[in-house]
C-alpha cells in the first residue's frame, strides 16, 4: 500500500477524500486478530513477528504484530460490496494460515487463549506497548485475547457521535452474535465471550456513554486523557468510538469470529445499523437514551449467553424474550439491508449463524466429542483459513 492508503484506509484509494466515491454505499473494512499457536502442543508461540515478515510479502502493511508476541492483525481494504469484503478476508486469512505453516506453525481465530501458558503475557516490544505496560500494568499482562474490529466510514465526526447513540442498544446483539471465546487459559469460563467481560476492566471500555454532541464527546476524552485513563486517544477502548485516526466510526465490541463468512456477515450487519441510524438522525431522531448501567447489563447477559440471552428492546429499554436478539436485529435492519442490496445474503447468513450458533457453540462441542482442550484448537486450526457456516 501506499502512504495516501495508509493515512486514509477506510476510504476509497482511487479518490483523496471520503466523500468522492462512486457509490452511494457507506465503505466498510475489518479488522481480524489472530493468535500463532504450535500445532504439536497447540498451546500459543511467541512467534508472531516471524509470521507477519512471511505474510507481508503478499500483505504489506496490512498485516502487523499485535500487543503480545504472539498475536498479530490483518486489515482489510475499504470496500463498497459485502462479496469483496468477503473475499478479501478469505484471502488474507489464508496468506495468514500459509505464512504461519511455512514456519511449523499455525494461525487461529478466537477470542481467547484455549489452553493455559499464556501468561502473563510477552508483550512486543513497541514504543505504544510499553507505554500501556507502564500505564495499566497488570491489565496488560493478562491480556490474552483477540477482536475483529469493524469500521464504517461516516466522515461527518458530528454524525458519528449521533449515530453512535442509535448503535448503543444493538451492543448486546453483536456480543452474542459473534461470541466466539468460552475457553481462557485452560478452562470453561461458562461464558460465550470470556474476552467482553475481561475488556471489563478497563478503565475506559464497554458501551459508549450517550453523546449529545461532538463537544461533550471530545471534552469527555479529553478529561480522560488529561486524568491519565488514556495513554493515547487509541486507548479509548468503548464497543463504539469515534476513530482517531480514520473518518470511521470503529465497532470493537465483536470477538474474533471462527470464520471469514461470519466476519463479513457481521460487518454487513453493522454497516446496516450505521445506515438505519443514519436515516434516523437525518430525521432529527436523537436516539435511544437507555441508562448505562442496563445497558451493560444486558451486554453481560449476551457475553454469558449468547443468543439466548434476553435482549433489551431499544425503544422502551425493557427486557425481551430470550432468543430473541437475531430476529429483533434483523427486522430494524432490513429496510437498510435492502436498500444496500443484502438483505438475502445477510439474512440467510444469520438464519445459518443462528441454527448453528457463534463460534462459542462450535468450540465447546468440539470439546465434547473426547473432552480434551486440544480438539477445540485443531477444530480452530481447520476452520480459520476457510470455514464456513
Amino acid at each position: 500500500m501506499t502512504p495516501t492508503e495508509r493515512q486514509v484506509p477506510m476510504t476509497d484509494r482511487t479518490q483523496r477524500h471520503p466523500g468522492t466515491h462512486a457509490s452511494a454505499k457507506p465503505l466498510m473494512g475489518v479488522e481480524e486478530e489472530y493468535m500463532v499457536v504450535d500445532p504439536a502442543t497447540r498451546g500459543v508461540a511467541a512467534a508472531a513477528a516471524m509470521v507477519v515478515k512471511r505474510a507481508a510479502v503478499d500483505l504489506g502493511d496490512a498485516v502487523s504484530t499485535e500487543v503480545g508476541q504472539f498475536q498479530l492483525e490483518a486489515r482489510t481494504p475499504p470496500c463498497a460490496e459485502l462479496g469483496d469484503l468477503y473475499r478479501h478476508l478469505r484471502q488474507s486469512r489464508a496468506t495468514v494460515a500459509a505464512a504461519a505453516a511455512a514456519e511449523g506453525l499455525g494461525a487461529v481465530a478466537t477470542g481467547a487463549t484455549t489452553l493455559g501458558g499464556a501468561l502473563p503475557l510477552q508483550i512486543t516490544q513497541k514504543s505504544r506497548y510499553l507505554a500501556q505496560l507502564e500505564a495499566y500494568r497488570e491489565l496488560m499482562d493478562e491480556q490474552a485475547i483477540c477482536a475483529s474490529q469493524v469500521h464504517i466510514c461516516v466522515p461527518d465526526r458530528e454524525r458519528a457521535v449521533l449515530v453512535s447513540n442509535h448503535l448503543r442498544p444493538w451492543l448486546p446483539a453483536l456480543i452474542a452474535l459473534s461470541a466466539n471465546s468460552p475457553f481462557y487459559e485452560g478452562r470453561d469460563t461458562r461464558y460465550a465471550s470470556w474476552r467482553w467481560l475481561h475488556w471489563q476492566r478497563w478503565p475506559v471500555s464497554g458501551p459508549p456513554p450517550y453523546f449529545h454532541s461532538l463537544r461533550e464527546h471530545d471534552e469527555l476524552v479529553d478529561g480522560l486523557e488529561e486524568g491519565g485513563a488514556l495513554v493515547d486517544r487509541r486507548t479509548v477502548f468503548w464497543d463504539i468510538r469515534l476513530s482517531s485516526r480514520y473518518p470511521t466510526l470503529e465497532v470493537r465490541a465483536c470477538d474474533m469470529p471462527v470464520t471469514a463468512e461470519e466476519s463479513a456477515l457481521l460487518a454487513a450487519v453493522v454497516r446496516a445499523l450505521v445506515v438505519t441510524a443514519v436515516r434516523a438522525v437525518e430525521r432529527g431522531d436523537p436516539g435511544p437514551d437507555l441508562p448505562t448501567a442496563l445497558l451493560r447489563a444486558a451486554c453481560w447477559r449476551a457475553a454469558r449467553d449468547q443468543l439466548a440471552a434476553v435482549g433489551l428492546d431499544p425503544r422502551t429499554g425493557r427486557a425481551t424474550a430470550p432468543g430473541s436478539l437475531a430476529d429483533d436485529l434483523l427486522r430494524h435492519i432490513r429496510p437498510a439491508l435492502e436498500e444496500l442490496g443484502d438483505e438475502q445474503t445477510v439474512t440467510e447468513g444469520l438464519r445459518r449463524l443462528s441454527a448453528v450458533g457463534p463460534g462459542a457453540v462450535r468450540q465447546r462441542a468440539a470439546y465434547e466429542r473426547r473432552g480434551r482442550l486440544t480438539d477445540v484448537v485443531d477444530f480452530l486450526l481447520a476452520q480459520t483459513p476457510a470455514g464456513t457456516l
